[in-house]
């Protein structure tokens, strides 16, 4: 297989954490499944949608929506990525409860991100 595990988590930022899980709750019909101040996440269908109230880690609306390719080592793709020329947009983070995010740029700038989820098996 490769590095890359596929697609797992679309990201939102919003400014009203509280509003927003409100409305995807209605939206979705269905409570999130990871709820804390500073994140939001849902399970829609295996895949994860993230809210978050970071406003800060929004350089510009392009970086409102960051979609989260699964890895299964982050510190591993964190130096193959960095070999290759990618250029970081956000360090390594551990949003809480073992899951590590990162961020980077692709040659043309686009925004693209890492998760390392423990809890989203290839299964789910």
């Amino acid at each position: 297989m490769g590095q890359f595990l596929g697609l797992r988590t679309v990201i939102y930022g919003v400014a009203d954490i509280a509003a927003a899980k409100a409305w995807y709750t209605q939206l979705l019909e269905q409570p999130p499944y990871f709820d804390e101040e500073y994140y939001v996440g849902f399970n829609v269908g295996g895949f994860e949608l993230g809210l978050n109230p970071d406003a800060r880690s929004v350089i510009s609306r392009a970086d409102g929506v960051v979609a989260y390719w699964g890895v299964e080592n982050m510190a591993e793709q964190v130096e193959r990525l960095n070999a290759m020329g990618a250029r970081q947009h956000s360090e390594a983070t551990d949003v809480g409860d073992g899951i590590l995010v990162a961020t980077f740029l692709d040659p043309d700038g686009n925004v693209f991100g890492l998760i390392e989820n423990p809890h989203f098996g290839a299964s789910q």
